[in-house]
């Protein structure tokens, strides 16, 4: 329906909710009015969790954090994937994946630098943030192939931003995919900045949805702040990867209010009047204002969701700030299955050091 209505080469998009909050009932798709509530909630403490995620790293408690404030409505398409699909995210998908269910305390304690953040809960189908840019696509295009020969009806969904794009891994990805007909959703955050380099230098197409006919299968641009357009794409693109109708790009247009990551300063490349031209169309904004207009939501509600949500944040941060260090030992473990010689004498290396400074145990072996 929607793939077919909206062609990105004609420069179409998908909006259902505009910043007013008005919604267009015509298009709009199986989200019933509680659930929107409920996706209200989550999106509201999930930009608590990024603002006490900046909090941490501005206090020494991380050494760098990727923030997603002003893309909480792309940050929960990961609600409308199936437990038997795959989610592969990059290292802006917190929020994504604190509503995939990754415990908030476990999130923090990764951008604390400790990979144990990174054990997924038992059975989840969620594969680690992965950092190098692009490389992602790849791993979801593998496991979607996998699920096509294994005969199991489920996608996998692969995000990544504008700047990720234009990796040759991201190419090859949808090339492959589109050629073997992979259950493979594609989802672009296009945040319109890959750190400084604006949207308009990333690309001389006019959308990144575009490209997927160029790939052999449909995209689609969506208004990425509002929540009914992101519910309406993820699930018509779930329901065909499924279906085994081949895959799905879909490109959320949206707009990153924060730095890249705490190591970033936007202030050299973007002027703060531009970011207040865009700060209207928030999508917690809009969706509050729908809310209201259902008599679903007051101001009651919001300062309970305030004092409950900041609770909750806060105990996420108190626990990841309590978890035991992990050994020095994980440093050089996990890349070789034989350890080679000389990270075997590093690692002696490093212990005999925090040995003379009294931070360990004798060395055993």
């Amino acid at each position: 329906m929607y793939f077919d209505r909206f062609d990105p080469m004609k420069g179409e998009s998908l909006q259902i909710l505009d910043p007013m909050g008005r919604l267009r009932e015509d298009l709009r798709p199986d989200l019933p009015d509680e659930r929107v509530k409920q996706l209200y909630e989550r999106m509201f403490v999930m930009r608590l969790a990024d603002r006490m995620g900046m909090n941490l790293q501005r206090e020494g408690g991380m050494g760098t954090y990727a923030p997603f404030y002003g893309q909480e409505a792309a940050q929960a398409s990961s609600a409308f994937l199936d437990p038997s699909d795959w989610m592969v995210p990059t290292y802006r998908e917190s929020g994504a994946l604190f509503l995939r269910g990754v415990p908030l305390a476990n999130l923090y304690r990764y951008w604390m630098g400790d990979e144990r953040g990174m054990f997924m809960p038992e059975g989840s189908r969620t594969l680690p943030i992965a950092i190098v840019v692009g490389s992602q696509p790849l791993h979801a295009v593998g496991l979607s192939w996998a699920m096509k020969l294994k005969g199991e009806k489920s996608a996998a969904a692969a995000y990544f931003g504008d700047g990720a794009s234009s990796q040759g891994d991201v190419h090859e990805a949808m090339n492959f995919a589109g050629v073997f007909q992979t259950p493979t959703v594609f989802i672009c955050q296009n945040n319109q900045f890959a750190i400084s380099l604006p949207r308009k230098q990333q690309t001389a197409a006019a959308t990144i949805a575009q490209r997927a006919a160029g790939y052999g299968f449909p995209g689609l641009l969506i208004d990425g702040n509002d929540i009914f357009a992101v519910a309406a794409a993820m699930q018509e693109a779930l329901a065909d990867a499924r279906a085994g109708k081949g895959p799905r790009l879909i490109e959320m247009l949206t707009y990153r209010l924060g730095p890249h990551t705490t190591a970033d300063d936007p202030t050299k490349y973007r002027a703060d009047a531009e970011i207040e031209k865009y700060k209207p169309f928030d999508p917690l904004l809009r969706l509050r204002a729908y809310l209201e207009s259902k008599k679903l939501w007051s101001e009651t509600h919001e300062a309970d969701l305030l004092k409950s949500g900041q609770a909750e944040v806060e105990e996420a941060a108190k626990k990841a700030k309590a978890m035991a260090p992990a050994s020095p030992d994980d440093i050089f473990a996990y890349t070789y299955r034989a350890m080679p010689p000389y990270l075997a004498r590093q690692r002696e290396e490093l212990h005999d050091f925090l040995q003379s400074q009294g931070k360990v145990e004798a060395h055993h072996g």
